[in-house]
């Protein structure tokens, strides 16, 4: 909406500037108008020509809304990702900026010019503002930063932020499934999770619909994510921050996506597939599954563990036993062991989209025979 706004507003200006400009012309082109001389002999009268100006006029400003609104675009990306200093920093630099153009055009606007050279004065602000203004905005890039430690001269972080060493935490934003799921109270407690966290209103809402569901398995999910975010607000404050700002959208997560994208923040999840469609889109996110298995211990070939087998496996002969973590453990020939625990060796390992699977035999060095053979080979009775 505000990048039609601005196209708009750029075709009606360079509209009327054609239009208006029209008045300005010499009285050569005018007359050369008026009796169909020359280039403009198509022309026939002042009010065709005003026509034709504000067509080009519109034209040109058209052109130069979209270039504008590219640069809007670029600016606001760059504004998102940069530190709040540096932004007031880098403001207050253009605003002197074009405070000493305005000051050293003063003397220029008040002398009397010829009128075919009137074009100078406004020609002149045009110059003088865009040279003072990227003067001011470069000096308070490199020198600003001073500035930050005659006012903050204790604050190491201050320090590390002004200097680009240091790149402040970006905004935390939960999803629905990672607030049901009730473990971003432990990241939070750990420390591993920095800065501030956004909840949206979106996901309020599904919560709350959640709750109110008829389904008990829903109900009790929405009842204890309603609860999660309470204990939140009362253990860390004002650092957990709710958006108010409604997005139009199909779903939450489309909704979550338009909100991480707007703010710059990292979404963190549990949603494989809300995970996919923000990398797509080349938004930041934390998919806690990720985290799970990347933090589970590496488990070698050749590797010796102390199993407890508790089912069978998908083929025959196979029993299935788990780490500690929940990494499932396939065991070959240990169909006959189940409820017993087992030392196995472990002979290779599948990484799957839903997580890691491990394969291993018994150890015939440690293990009784009666535990390793199959039904078939055990002799009867």
């Amino acid at each position: 909406m505000v990048g039609l706004l601005i196209l708009a507003l750029f075709l009606l200006s360079g509209a009327a500037s054609g239009w208006l400009g029209a008045d300005l012309l010499p009285k050569e082109i005018l007359q050369a108008v008026l009796l169909k001389e020359g280039i403009l002999e198509q022309v026939g009268s002042l009010q065709d020509l005003k026509f034709l100006l504000a067509g080009f006029g519109a034209l040109f400003g058209l052109i130069a809304g979209f270039f504008f609104q590219q640069l809007r675009n670029r600016l606001m990306r760059q504004i998102r990702t940069m530190p709040t200093d540096l932004l007031v920093s880098r403001a207050l630099g253009l605003i002197l900026g074009l405070l000493v153009a305005n000051l050293v055009l003063a003397p220029i606007l008040l002398l009397p010019l010829p009128w075919k050279v009137i074009f100078v004065k406004p020609l002149a602000a045009v110059l003088s503002n865009i040279f003072f203004g990227v003067l001011g905005y470069n000096l308070a890039e490199d020198h600003g930063r001073t500035l930050l430690r005659l006012f903050n001269p204790n604050s190491a972080e201050a320090l590390l932020v002004a200097e680009g060493i240091l790149t402040p935490a970006s905004a935390k934003i939960l999803d629905t499934s990672i607030i049901i799921d009730g473990r971003i109270n432990s990241l939070l407690a750990s420390g591993l999770i920095e800065g501030q966290v956004i909840v949206s209103q979106s996901v309020i809402d599904e919560l709350q619909k959640l709750a109110d569901s008829s389904n008990n398995e829903k109900r009790s999910k929405g009842r204890r994510g309603l609860k999660l975010l309470t204990d939140l607000r009362r253990d860390y404050g004002r650092r957990v921050v709710v958006n108010n700002t409604r997005y139009q959208g199909e779903g939450t997560d489309e909704r979550l996506l338009k909100l991480a994208e707007d703010t710059g923040g990292l979404l963190i999840t549990s949603d494989f597939n809300l995970a996919q469609v923000a990398k797509v889109k080349e938004i930041k996110i934390l998919n806690l599954s990720e985290l799970v298995i990347a933090l589970r211990p590496d488990v070698q070939p050749g590797e010796k563990l102390n199993l407890k087998i508790v089912r069978e496996g998908k083929e025959d002969n196979q029993g299935v036993g788990y780490l500690e973590d929940g990494t499932m453990v396939v065991i070959e020939g240990a169909k006959d062991a189940i409820g017993t625990r087992l030392e196995i060796v472990i002979t290779g390992a599948l990484q799957t989209s839903t997580g890691r699977m491990i394969f291993g035999k018994p150890n015939k060095k440690t293990n009784p025979p009666s535990q390793t053979l199959s039904k078939t080979n055990t002799p009867s009775g």
